[in-house]
């Protein structure tokens, strides 16, 4: 788990990564990542499990890494940026 003034997130094995409001616990970001992805470097990619270390977060941007297959989690590799605005 990730925490910033606010939100924690957390990983999934079903591939969700959540962010939790610190106020009441409600779910206020919710991505799957199962599935395929474009990468910048053109290489092939897939999402699955999250089963590791949480979010890394810094200067606006937010890293995580998905696709674990130990403990009946779904295989994947790629590592996902999330910006604040998008881009």
């Amino acid at each position: 788990m990730t925490a910033i003034p606010g939100v924690v997130f957390s990983g999934s094995v079903d591939g969700h990564l959540r962010g939790y409001s610190t106020t009441d616990g409600r779910v206020i970001f919710d991505f799957d990542s199962v599935g395929r992805f474009k990468t910048v470097n053109e290489v092939q990619a897939r999402g699955g499990s999250f089963d590791g270390p949480g979010p890394a977060i810094a200067g606006g941007m937010m890293f995580v890494s998905s696709g674990y297959a130990r403990a009946g989690g779904q295989p994947g590799n790629v590592l996902l940026a999330f910006s604040v605005d998008g881009k």
